[in-house]
């Protein structure tokens, strides 16, 4: 077969081992004063292996304790190995290839798994039992490279041309094609044996600079038969390479023996490869932790230091005396009320003390705690009581939906009239509902002992005590909150209430910060990039926990700048709500926010990661594949959902236990740091909640106006979280209606961060060829213009102030702007309202406080507001 040559620069060589070889005429001879194990020797050998070579070449090495190194390069393609051996014993020798200019094969990119880097790669040789044929090695090959990456198809380089493998149903069946395409993988193929009178000592370099990057060569020397990997460094780490060698010979064995196996049960790894991908999915420390309740762990800790401050809510502490003795009175109150062990109670409070004392009160009743944001819409909390079975709901909401509504003053009147229940650690302490695909969120049941696991995970390697302060920042509905409130109280810290307003502007947040001296901050990366657009130099945390969505690490370099890594530690948590908030930590590094890493690190102790492909089959490092978590935070299960917790959580394929199945997509690497790469399914994060677009589908669909559905996620600007909004496309079931009027009924559903910031109507909607949506052809969303709540007109308003308001919204939100259009409705969010109040206080302007904008959400309404608060 005819092909294409490669270029001279890719040359191949042998060197040759004699005692006391002399030189014949013509040929290149340096004595070398140093014996061959000299590193002067190594170098001088080195140098004449790495020359390139546009014609044959001979050099004699003879070093001073006899012995010689006969050293033959050729370019490839000019002469094959038969030839270069002839060549060495001084016979003549006719080039294959008379060919004038070669031709070089295009290379392909560097492969996403190859994790390659700077520098050159290092060669690996193995030895081989069994040679096979050469259309053996290319269908072994071509079967590594599809497992490797299913979606590039494997064009293999050879000296002939490019060669690829169609797809069969048995190793037997494959056979090698011609191919067109990139090419990123070759085999140089030559098991030839040696002519007769070479009997040193053999050693044979396939390639100087590799042919392909990644070039495999099979071949014969004096030891045996050999398999040889040659690679860019920039195309494929040297540990990736010699991982590739192991499962390609594996592969290839199975090709051998079982030529009539179906190719979907040919293996990757070997035992061995399995035993070391699965350690390196573990953590490298143990976990210390023995089974106890939430109450128990609290118990311990209040006894210890009861006046210690537990909870701080504006300048008001309770102690921990205090909270262990409120929260017994709440708990008999609950008991009064027939709240029995095993039952499910609704929290639906703000963020406060208060809230706090409830948790735990619930807990000591032996009951578990649904929490429920107060600022949810009603149909929302309606569902969640319905699918929890709630009876009682702790609030100070009017209406409890359906559920019997008790005060937390009620309960705290209540007289104690019996003992309260113990907990079991496998007891579920609380239920945390996330959105789901089928259009209603789904809950996630977790036992006490995985909180308690989860905190004997991190006290240590953190530093955890009493004399740390820590800021509850997220809702109680929001699984971050878990780690603020249980991982303060379990270890003797301070919890600082960080009120809604609050956490939402970030000077105000970090004058709480500086004011209460906190020492552990928890953050979504969306939310501390707002508190890194203050000064934020007086802030003397020390240890800062990144959670909830992903992180562009090179946000911290200001950071950095004013924070050093001595002073300051910065991690990078990767959690799930269904392995009970956390599963890896990265602790990070200037360094690494120089690199962008997408490392989320390895696995807590007693958790334990799997990257598996979509039949659950076991992925090595570098090959991307869904997340698999097992260990001592798999939640119990989806409440009521039997259906869905049997496909999410199965069986793990190590140890006798249970694993989560995340849905996310991400890759381990050769250190058993895990990366963190998105979404396999239709899930998404927006500013820190994990938000099913099919859910907001659904609820759109809901609507007897509205025919079909589309939504998407979009962000204008990679760096910046503020871009990101919600997209809704419809198609009205007249043809024509109000795109406004379906946005105001998914917003009596939805909360506010699964809102969609545009309702566009469309006529169809585009589909690709095999048939699903076309995200690439939906059109530019289009901006609504009639806000959802009336804003009663103002008998005056400057009209200089709403000139220059409405100038700085449409700077800031980048698009036109009227005087009565409604900001969340042309994509407004909590982001942009800090740039715009920052906007204004550079225009000497009093700011416009998040609270103030969500009461009057357009400029003539603002303007009014600040007209009243005005002395």
């Amino acid at each position: 077969m005819s092909g294409p040559l490669l270029p001279a620069a890719h040359c191949h060589a042998l060197r040759l081992r004699f005692p006391g070889m002399t030189a014949r005429p013509g040929q290149w001879v340096e004595d070398v004063p140093a014996p061959a194990t000299d590193p002067l020797a190594a170098r001088r050998r080195a140098v004449e292996l790495a020359r390139p070579a546009d014609r044959p070449r001979t050099v004699l090495l003879r070093y001073a304790d006899g012995l010689s190194d006969l050293i033959v390069v050729a370019p490839r393609g000019h002469l094959d190995r038969t030839a270069l051996n002839r060549l060495a014993v001084g016979e003549p020798v006719e080039p294959r290839e008379t060919a004038s200019t070669p031709r070089v094969l295009p290379q392909a990119p560097p492969p996403v798994w190859g994790l390659g880097g700077d520098g050159p790669g290092t060669a690996h040789i193995v030895p081989l039992e069994h040679v096979g044929d050469e259309a053996s090695w290319i269908v072994a090959l071509a079967v590594t490279l599809r497992r490797y990456d299913p979606d590039t198809p494997p064009v293999i380089g050879t000296d002939r041309g490019s060669l690829t493998v169609e797809a069969a149903a048995t190793p037997g069946e494959s056979k090698p094609v011609p191919a067109a395409g990139a090419v990123l993988a070759g085999l140089l193929f030559d098991d030839s044996d040696h002519p007769a009178g070479i009997e040193a000592e053999t050693e044979y370099v396939p390639c100087l600079e590799p042919a392909f990057p990644l070039t495999v060569s099979i071949h014969r020397d004096s030891s045996g038969l050999r398999l040889r990997c040659d690679h860019l460094g920039s195309h494929v780490s040297t540990e990736i390479a010699a991982q590739f060698v192991r499962h390609l010979v594996h592969v290839h064995r199975q090709v051998l023996h079982h030529p009539n196996a179906p190719i979907e049960d040919v293996e990757l790894l070997d035992e061995r490869e399995t035993a070391r991908v699965v350690a390196l999915g573990r953590s490298p420390g143990s976990l210390s932790s023995g089974p106890a309740s939430v109450p128990e762990a609290f118990a311990r800790i209040a006894s210890a230091t009861p006046d210690h401050v537990a909870v701080t809510d504006s300048g008001v502490g309770l102690t921990y005396r205090e909270l262990d003795e409120r929260s017994d009175r709440l708990a008999h109150g609950l008991r009064a009320r027939g709240v029995a062990a095993g039952d499910r109670v609704g929290v639906c409070l703000d963020r406060s003390a208060e809230l706090v004392v409830t948790l735990l009160a619930v807990l000591k009743a032996g009951a578990t705690y649904v929490p429920v944001d107060p600022a949810y819409p009603a149909d929302r909390i309606a569902h969640a009581a319905q699918d929890a079975g709630l009876r009682v709901m702790v609030t100070r909401l009017a209406e409890a939906a359906g559920c019997m509504p008790v005060t937390p003053d009620e309960l705290l009147h209540t007289p104690a009239e019996s003992t309260l229940p113990t907990a079991d650690p496998d007891d579920p302490a609380y239920v945390i509902y996330t959105s789901g695909s089928t259009g209603r969120p789904k809950g996630v049941e977790v036992p006490h002992r995985n909180v308690i696991a989860l905190i004997d995970a991190t006290r240590a390697e953190y530093g955890f005590g009493d004399d740390d302060v820590w800021t509850w920042f997220h809702s109680s509905a929001f699984d971050f909150s878990v780690w603020e409130i249980w991982g303060c109280l379990l270890t003797g810290g301070r919890l600082v209430v960080v009120p809604y307003f609050v956490s939402r502007e970030p000077d105000r947040f970090r004058d709480l910060l500086v004011a209460e001296r906190v020492t552990v901050l928890s953050q979504t990366p969306s939310a501390f990039a707002q508190l890194l657009d203050v000064d934020h130099t007086p802030i003397g945390v020390r240890l800062v926990v990144f959670g909830g969505e992903p992180l562009d690490a090179r946000m911290l370099l200001s950071w950095f700048d004013r924070h050093p890594e001595s002073v300051c530690r910065m991690v990078n948590m990767f959690g799930i709500t269904e392995t009970t908030v956390h599963v890896t930590e990265q602790t990070l590094t200037r360094k690494l926010a120089l690199a962008a890493t997408r490392s989320v690190g390895r696995a807590l102790p007693g958790w334990h990661l799997y990257v598996t492909d979509p039949v659950g089959r076991l992925l090595p490092p570098g090959i991307a594949g869904e997340i698999c978590v097992g260990g001592a935070g798999v939640a119990r299960g989806y409440l009521g959902r039997t259906d869905l917790t049997a496909q999410r959580f199965v069986a793990d394929p190590v140890t006798s236990g249970t694993m989560y199945r995340s849905g996310d997509l991400g890759r381990l690497r050769p250190d058993g740091s895990l990366e963190h790469l998105g979404r396999i399914d239709n899930q998404v994060k927006v500013r820190g909640f994990r938000i099913e677009l099919d859910e907001i589908r659904s609820v759109l669909l809901e609507d007897s106006d509205v025919r079909a559905a589309a939504v998407v996620v979009r962000q204008d600007d990679p760096t910046d979280a503020a871009t990101t909004r919600i997209d809704a496309y419809v198609i009205l079931a007249d043809g024509h209606g109000d795109p406004g009027a379906v946005r105001r009924r998914a917003a009596d559903i939805l909360p506010e961060h699964m809102l969609p910031a545009t309702v566009t109507t469309l006529e169809s909607l585009p589909l690709t060829t095999n048939g699903k949506l076309d995200r690439t052809k939906l059109p530019a969303p289009t901006v609504l213009h009639q806000p959802v709540r009336d804003i009663a007109p103002t008998a005056h308003v400057d009209d200089d102030l709403t000139e220059t308001l409405t100038k700085i919204w449409t700077e800031v939100l980048g698009v036109p702007v009227g005087p009565d259009d409604d900001f969340f409705e042309l994509g407004g969010n909590s982001l942009y309202a800090v740039r715009i109040a920052a906007a204004l206080r550079a225009h000497d302007l009093p700011s416009v406080r998040l609270r103030e904008l969500y009461r009057n959400p357009t400029v003539r309404g603002t303007v009014a507001g600040l007209r009243e608060a005005s002395p």
